[in-house]
């Protein structure tokens, strides 16, 4: 059963959704707003900001961690909302649990930069790490929702650039499919207060725009050819109407012979663990990404 805590956010988020009608600009400073008030960062975190091969972002230091080892994070936002700073609450905590260092990147946002601008960044973030010495065996590439999927489309741009490939990476509510062919989209619509399919079209009109393809491999990995993609682990919720791009990627990468793992959490709506601040499946969830990871870097 879903704690309290959760069941109250849920009940404030159906209060104020996010509301497919307003402006990019609108929907950065209401993100903002947000994440300062339900997801503040660790209080002993440190955060210093760094021109990542071009990409601004910045680096997330907790005291006692292993800076030998980093976490590169892709934050959510449709592409188009969200920031290193709206992140850093989650950065931070995930960085505890994993005992390392994080790089947080502000990739270019749509409509401004369609794709593949954010997808470039992420490389270029990534390829930076690679140039100041970090092993790539020592870093994981995570990311929720937009960011989710963004991380999965860098781990296929670098299996076919044939770079060195990361540890492994984390997806939580990852967007797989800018065609928005999964079931979950209209099945999950009364049971998720945050996502709603046309707040999908609006995202997918300003990331790869109406002319775009929505099956491009690099947009929505899970039309990509998977096999050969390092270790991944999907954190997604039961409620979620992004379920399916889980399910769905998870049943691909597999059969491509992905060492994959995949939990569905009970009653969980969109990017939970985002607001381990406050609901305790957050943080149980923020400690079970923390330990996959500690377990890959070993």
């Amino acid at each position: 059963m879903p704690s309290p805590e959760h069941e109250a956010l849920t009940a404030q988020f159906r209060a104020h959704p996010l509301e497919a009608s307003q402006t990019p600009e609108q929907l950065r400073s209401g993100f903002a707003a947000m994440a300062e008030m339900l997801a503040p960062p660790l209080d002993d975190a440190e955060f210093e900001a760094v021109d990542a091969g071009g990409v601004p972002g910045e680096w997330v230091n907790l005291p006692g961690t292993i800076p030998s080892r980093v976490l590169l994070y892709l934050h959510g936002g449709g592409y188009f909302f969200g920031s290193a700073k709206d992140y850093r609450g989650m950065v931070s905590r995930l960085c505890r649990a994993a005992d390392m260092r994080g790089l947080s990147l502000d990739y270019r946002l749509a409509p401004e930069n369609k794709f593949p601008a954010a997808l470039d960044d992420a490389l270029a973030g990534y390829q930076w790490l690679l140039s100041q010495g970090v092993p790539s065996n020592q870093i994981v590439i995570a990311g929720d929702s937009a960011g989710g999927g963004l991380t999965l489309a860098v781990l296929v741009a670098l299996r076919d650039q044939g770079a060195p490939l990361p540890a492994a990476a984390v997806c939580i509510s990852p967007f797989t499919d800018q065609a928005k062919e999964g079931s979950s989209i209209l099945s999950k619509a009364a049971l998720d207060p945050i996502i709603s399919s046309d707040l999908l079209d609006v995202v997918t009109d300003h990331y790869i725009g109406r002319e775009g393809d929505p099956r491009s491999p690099l947009a929505s990995p899970l039309y990509a050819e998977l096999a050969g993609l390092p270790p991944v682990l999907i954190l997604v919720g039961s409620f979620e109407v992004l379920l399916d791009d889980s399910t769905r990627f998870a049943a691909r990468a597999k059969s491509a012979g992905v060492e994959l793992e995949i939990d569905v959490w009970e009653g969980m709506t969109h990017i939970w663990p985002f607001f381990a601040a406050i609901i305790p499946e957050g943080r149980q969830a923020i400690e079970q990404m923390g330990a996959y990871i500690a377990d890959k870097l070993a």
